[in-house]
């Protein structure tokens, strides 16, 4: 029975792109202990070669281009004090067959002792000198190392089976650094009873306790012989019923229906919200509660969709709280992956100007996310989508509305442990509160990290993108600030990032206001219903600034606090005329505009940061 099957380092590689068997090989994001990730380097370019040990159709080619390996420190050093570690919650009193996926990617690494680890499992030495390239003979050369640990009874029904990675020291190798490409764990027979069975429910997520790690597994290698016999009553159990079951379904015994197929959702699923939802604010809503809220998802109370699925407005207190619950669509491409990350970062983080995730449901194959309701929907649906009756937002709410945005960013860039990039900040991703407060949304697609992050499938959307992470996949908290860019030209101009059926200088809105701010043709940016209420000083700063975000390097892009920054200058010379505060702040000419510099000493720090919380 397949516990686990991660692809380490990297994006998740969905069904279709597996080799023939229709797997998902999620990500390891959830299962890395501590602070320390580590780094994702990848080569998908490298051709595999499975003439090692690791036939071809074990692992897809993709599961191999890309790993996770130990980050260094000053002078390029590794914190040898230290382990890579991952834990995976297992039932007790079961055997465990986890195998590790290896493959050395980089092609400088040709000879023995360059690269020498340990693998630990459950603390105890499985393999003391791992050298990849001794196995292998050359880089690029898929390897699979096979073990069985042994997981006794305890007192609790679940218990975490740790892997270790540590560089090994004694054969003083070039390099000292570990690394792993993927990792499977299949649940085999329980030693005393010889069955499949784990406790029913799983007493650690039904009653919120804590799942503790234990380090009191036995641990032993596999014999070839011991391996097939323990994998062949352990598959057989599990293919034995499907062949089964494919039979009565030709015979028409057994009728197909609809189902969710969110296969690795029950694997893994529970153990990632458990750590959410006790580091944080986030709580299960049962089902039933869901469908009573929702009216069981009456269609009356659709209020959108998107990549994800549908989001209804519910109601619980017998409608004295509204909320938007937003409900997975099994045929999206979006699933699982997105479903946790919303859940990791949003249950720990708090802000003003970000949307607060309330809770979630996991049940009946659902995956369901509950938020604050906001009533007044989506920036772009003001911007794009205005009814006639319904006036235009005027400059100074579009410019609160910029600010609002910029301090969520800050925050999200600078005032959490991890400094998260969103990766998704378009004019759909920003709500609007009764008050008309901006809350930055959708986290399904965001990742932790600085400075940069190496990524194998860039994701986002259309007009939003930033061009140098697509053509580099190097991700950085700057391609942000290039989405951010878009949007504020949006604000302005009232035109969509894209605009299908134009020519083609026009369908772009950044490429478009560009050759419009190199032409001087500054007036054809604004929107109409602005013309003449934005006062020159705050207009030329604003718009400096917004084609500043969209430099095409990143490093030549502002960063988020210079932009809230001079976000508040802009607030500021708006109101007061073009008057500068002060009179403290200097000019420069670097931007193609008159644009104020990115200092705003007659700006205090207080009217540009805002408490977190509420």
């Amino acid at each position: 029975m397949l516990s686990y099957q991660l692809k380490v380092g990297g994006e998740q590689i969905p069904p279709k792109y597996d080799t023939g068997m229709f797997r998902t090989w999620d990500t390891d994001g959830a299962y890395i202990l501590g602070s320390d990730t580590g780094i994702e380097p990848f080569d998908m370019s490298m051709p595999v070669l499975y003439d090692g040990n690791a036939p071809p159709y074990l692992a897809p080619a993709d599961v191999y281009r890309t790993s996770r390996s130990m980050r260094t420190f000053e002078k390029g050093l590794i914190n040898l004090n230290y382990n890579m570690t991952w834990f995976f919650p297992v039932d007790s009193g079961f055997f465990y067959l986890v195998r590790l996926h290896f493959c050395e990617i980089y092609h400088g690494i040709t000879r023995v002792n360059e690269v020498v680890f340990t693998v630990f499992l459950n603390n105890q030495t499985a393999e003391e000198q791992f050298d990849p390239i001794a196995w292998s003979g050359r880089p690029g050369v898929a390897i699979q190392l096979d073990y069985v640990v042994k997981v006794p009874k305890v007192n609790e029904a679940k218990q975490d089976l740790w892997l270790d990675l540590h560089p090994y020291k004694d054969s003083k190798p070039m390099y000292y650094n570990s690394f792993l490409n993927g990792v499977e764990i299949f649940k085999l027979s329980n030693f005393d009873d010889r069955n499949l069975a784990g406790p029913n429910p799983s007493q650690s997520f039904v009653s919120g306790s804590d799942v503790k790690p234990h380090h009191v597994a036995q641990f032993k290698k596999s014999s070839e012989k011991l391996k097939f016999i323990i994998i062949g009553c352990g598959l057989g159990t599990v293919v034995l019923p499907i062949l089964l079951c494919l039979v009565l379904f030709r015979l028409k015994v057994i009728r197909p229906r609809k189902v969710m197929s969110w296969c690795g959702l029950a694997v893994h699923t529970p153990n990632q919200i458990e750590k959410a939802k006790k580091s944080s604010f986030c709580s299960h809503f049962p089902i039933r509660e869901i469908k009573v809220a929702t009216n069981d998802f009456d269609e009356a109370l659709l209020i959108g969709t998107g990549g994800f699925g549908s989001v209804y407005k519910g109601s619980f207190d017998g409608g004295a709280t509204s909320v938007a619950i937003k409900r997975a669509n099994p045929m999206s491409h979006q699933g699982v992956s997105e479903f946790e990350t919303e859940i990791l970062w949003l249950s720990q983080l708090r802000h003003a100007n970000l949307v607060s995730l309330l809770g979630y449901c996991n049940e009946d194959g659902e995956m369901i996310l509950v938020y604050d309701f906001m009533d007044n929907g989506t920036l772009y649906e003001h911007l794009h989508l205005r009814q006639r009756d319904q006036p235009p937002l005027s400059w100074i709410q579009r410019l609160e509305i910029c600010i609002g945005v910029a301090r969520g960013l800050h925050y999200l860039h600078t005032g959490t442990k991890h400094r998260i990039i969103h990766r998704d900040i378009k004019t759909t991703n920003i709500l609007l509160d009764h008050n008309w407060v901006p809350k930055i949304s959708d986290f399904g697609l965001s990742k932790a990290g600085y400075p940069s992050i190496l990524i194998t499938n860039v994701k986002g959307s259309i007009g939003y993108l930033d061009p140098e992470c697509f053509q580099s996949h190097k991700l950085t908290e700057k391609s942000d600030l290039y989405s951010l860019g878009v949007v504020l030209l949006e604000i302005l101009s009232t035109r969509p990032a894209v605009i299908v059926g134009e020519d083609d200088e026009h369908v772009n809105l950044a490429e478009w206001a560009m050759l419009c701010f190199e032409n001087g043709n500054l007036e054809q940016i604004v929107d109409p219903n602005l013309k003449g209420n934005i006062v020159e000083e705050c207009f030329e700063l604003y718009l400096g600034f917004a084609m500043k975000c969209l430099a095409e390097r990143g490093v030549e892009r502002p960063s988020i606090g210079e932009v809230l920054q001079n976000l508040v200058l802009a607030m500021h010379l708006q109101k007061k005329g073009g008057v500068v505060p002060d009179g403290n702040v200097q000019r420069n000419d670097n931007s193609g505009l008159q644009g104020y510099s990115d200092l705003t000493p007659g700006v205090e720090f207080s009217e540009i940061m805002m408490p977190v919380g509420r």
